[in-house]
């Protein structure tokens, strides 16, 4: 029975390993501080920042490996088909980020080490111009209007009355019966007059509906009385 072990590393040098390794490292490292400077939300992750950059890493020794065996390639796509993420990803640009440094990381991998440079630099470039200049943002102006009124009476002729006055489009999107049936809550999205404020509204929504509750939701910001 033969007992040798084969060692197969001599298909990639010393050298080979760590320009990839490296280069990717810094690459998906540049990419992490793009995707930093240009977040605008809430829900940053320095977790998934560092993942990206392992990710790059791993996808370039990935690449390495596989070279180019097809037969490795099967067996490296069957062996990754079992893994699950359960965190659920919570921007579609983040999915754009995942991307990305899997590309660098198999351009780097397969020693395309210039493609993986000029491909980083442009890349980098539309997403921070694309964050500067606000491009393909849609500012559509409406708000969510919520306003609780006594469930024995009906207020909807007033409460339309004032939308009326005080917004060019509104739409009751819903109707709920809240705290034992005692009140019943209308949310409306409206899109406000020019000139008029969410306050103004909130006044004239109050002076119908006995003095209840009003909130007015915008995109950036939320009025409660």
């Amino acid at each position: 029975m033969d007992l040798n072990v084969q060692d197969l590393s001599g298909t990639f040098s010393v050298g080979d390993i760590a320009i990839a390794l490296s280069l990717s490292f810094v690459l998906s490292a540049a990419i992490g501080w793009v995707y930093r400077a240009t977040h605008r939300n809430v829900s940053y992750s320095q977790s998934y920042v560092q993942t990206l950059v392992i990710l790059g890493m791993i996808i370039s020794l990935i690449m390495l490996v596989v070279g180019s065996n097809i037969a490795r390639a099967f067996a490296l796509v069957g062996a990754l088909s079992v893994i699950r993420f359960r965190n659920a990803i919570k921007e579609t640009r983040d999915v754009g980020f995942i991307f990305l440094v899997m590309g660098i990381g198999m351009a780097c991998g397969t020693r395309f080490y210039l493609l993986a440079v000029i491909a980083t630099v442009a890349i980098c470039l539309v997403v921070v111009v694309m964050q500067r200049f606000n491009w393909f943002q849609l500012n559509v102006q409406r708000q969510v209007v919520k306003v609780q009124v006594p469930a024995d009476d009906d207020y909807s002729d007033g409460i339309q009355d004032v939308l009326i006055r005080h917004t060019s489009e509104f739409e009751l999107v819903s109707m709920e019966s809240i705290q034992g049936g005692a009140l019943t809550e209308l949310m409306y999205t409206v899109k406000l007059r020019k000139g008029v404020e969410p306050s103004a509204l909130i006044g004239a929504l109050r002076e119908r509906t006995s003095g209840q509750r009003v909130t007015i939701l915008t995109g950036y910001d939320q009025t409660d009385l």
